[in-house]
């Protein structure tokens, strides 16, 4: 199995708690040269619109609620006719950036078709309630969003975060994956569970 995994890098503000930071997000659209999901809507909706090149899009998923994985979800729906695809358990989140737009609901092991293979969500809260990881057993890729990244699990210091729950998410969910699989994440470089997983231990350690 081989899919299409195209890369998009965008850059805005992340704004939760009454802070704001410069970030940069990784967008990542999964499919081949005929129809594509797009996972996280960050920032700039253009270089995403260039990126899928007039391909169908099947969904438009949110890793999670924060506002930079969101940015331009309604406007990518309008453009790209496809539906927002979102964790409930991140309405709360949602509606602070998109407060008059609805959203589908994901379920944990829901299954996304797309490119003749599927997208297994997997719900991880933590980092916050309603994040998701997109699974593809096929092409042996996980898209991690800001669950675990090079280096550890996503940030847990803030609003409706967990450090603890974080932990187990990676621990029972994704550390259980085969070893080789490949991680995408939300932000920053990419990763794999075997280069992750024998930090497991430090990262308790060291705490939120």
């Amino acid at each position: 199995m081989s899919l299409r995994i195209d890369h998009v890098v965008t850059s805005g503000k992340f704004e939760l708690d009454g802070g704001s930071w410069d970030v940069d997000n990784n967008i990542w659209i999964v499919g081949d040269d005929h129809e594509v999901v797009i996972i996280d809507a960050a920032h700039s909706a253009d270089p995403i619109v260039e990126a899928v090149a007039g391909r169908t899009v099947r969904a438009i998923v949110a890793t999670h609620g924060h506002n930079d994985h969101i940015t331009v979800a309604p406007e990518l729906r309008d453009r790209l006719d496809a539906p927002i695809l979102l964790h409930p358990g991140d309405d709360m989140l949602w509606r602070d950036t998109h407060p008059d737009v609805d959203h589908g609901d994901i379920t944990d092991g829901q299954r996304i078709s797309v490119a003749g293979t599927e997208l297994i969500l997997i719900n991880t809260p933590g980092h916050s309630p309603g994040s998701c990881c997109l699974y593809a057993p096929e092409a042996g890729v996980l898209f991690s969003g800001d669950t675990l990244f090079s280096g550890g699990p996503g940030a847990t210091g803030r609003s409706f975060s967990s450090f603890p729950t974080i932990i187990e998410s990676i621990r029972d969910k994704i550390f259980t994956l085969d070893p080789e699989t490949s991680v995408r994440t939300g932000h920053g470089d990419s990763t794999s569970v075997s280069a992750e997983a024998p930090h497991l231990e430090e990262w308790i350690a060291r705490g939120n």
